[in-house]
């Protein structure tokens, strides 16, 4: 009587209603982690290698002409910006593999060099776009109107990444501020596709960010106040660039004459 007893009472708790909701729970986290693998364990792995796929396929359709075979010469910083610019997106990868194979200390000892690759970027990319502009005033796409593009182009890296700095001890907004720096970056190899009207390479990069945002969504079921706020910002300050550099604003190109001068 007492063996039947005590059965009995381990089926009642068995079968009680915290523990039926603690086993819910559990299986709702497990089917969760399951579905979220791949977009909680490998999605910036795989975003750095997207990004590294939209570079080599954009650039290389002006890289020959432009660069390698070009007469006459181009400005020396030119060749520079070829090997910095790059530089950052090999970096970003190293940096994501680290992150995804959990050697979390050497990925925080190497930031400090993407700190210094960073400022060469912004140094090296406002060199280049001021040299490129001398050298070739009668292209359209490298005129003094056309700066602000390039402006737009590097402040998109400069504050984001900034950002990411000064949160780097928040993960959650640290890589997000990173993926939207590195994808910035990408306007031009953008606007190097050939069926792509230039006008319209901001809208890639906007697509690659949103890509992080749909992660969100799957994984954390919101988007992260991150995106919420910059790709706002980011999308709207685009759309300005866009619009002063195709009216070719006076304001703006007294402006760039004044620079270029």
């Amino acid at each position: 009587m007492e063996v039947r007893l005590a059965e009995a009472t381990r089926v009642a708790v068995l079968l009680s209603p915290a523990k039926m909701s603690s086993k819910l729970h559990t299986l709702q986290n497990q089917i969760t982690t399951k579905r979220g693998g791949f977009w909680r364990e490998y999605f910036y792995f795989f975003m750095s290698l997207l990004i590294a796929a939209t570079a080599v396929y954009g650039f290389s359709h002006t890289i020959d002409h432009n660069l390698i075979h070009r007469s006459p010469l181009p400005p020396f910083v030119l060749y520079i910006h070829a090997i910095v610019f790059p530089a950052w997106i090999v970096f970003f990868i190293v940096q994501s593999t680290l992150i995804r194979s959990h050697k979390v200390r050497l990925h925080r000892r190497l930031g400090w060099f993407g700190v210094g690759l960073a400022v060469a970027i912004i140094i090296v990319g406002t060199l280049t776009a001021i040299s490129m502009a001398r050298f070739e005033e009668k292209d359209p796409f490298n005129s003094a109107a056309f700066l602000i593009v390039q402006v737009m182009d590097l402040s998109s890296f400069a504050v984001p990444f900034a950002l990411a700095i000064y949160w780097r001890k928040r993960p959650d907004f640290h890589r997000r501020l990173v993926l939207i720096a590195s994808c910035a970056l990408l306007d031009a190899a953008f606007g190097r596709f050939p069926a792509l009207p230039l006008v319209f390479s901001p809208a890639g990069v906007d697509a690659l960010i949103c890509l992080d945002a749909i992660r969100d969504l799957i994984v954390d079921r919101r988007v992260h106040k991150v995106y919420l706020y910059a790709l706002p910002i980011l999308i709207i300050w685009q759309i300005f660039a866009v619009e002063t550099f195709v009216h070719a604003s006076p304001w703006w190109t007294n402006i760039a004459h004044s620079i270029l001068r």
